[in-house]
């Protein structure tokens, strides 16, 4: 399973969609999906541009957690 980790790190930096919108060029109504984690893909040009702005990895953007299900 894929954890998404926006939410917890724009949380913790106190980061509002509307800021990482104005940074990135990112749609607004694409965070949002990512920020509630309501969405089944993320294209890779999305997670650089999250990566630069919030100054992380992927590996701290998204974790991998095995489950004994596949869902």
């Amino acid at each position: 399973m894929i954890i998404n980790n926006l939410s917890t790190i724009m949380g913790k930096r106190r980061i509002k969609i509307s800021t990482l919108h104005s940074q990135t060029g990112i749609s607004r109504s694409t965070l949002t999906k990512l920020y509630y984690d309501k969405t089944k893909m993320i294209e890779l040009n999305t997670i650089d541009k999250l990566c630069l702005a919030l100054d992380v990895t992927p590996g701290e953007l998204l974790e991998y957690e095995r489950s004994e299900k596949y869902e």
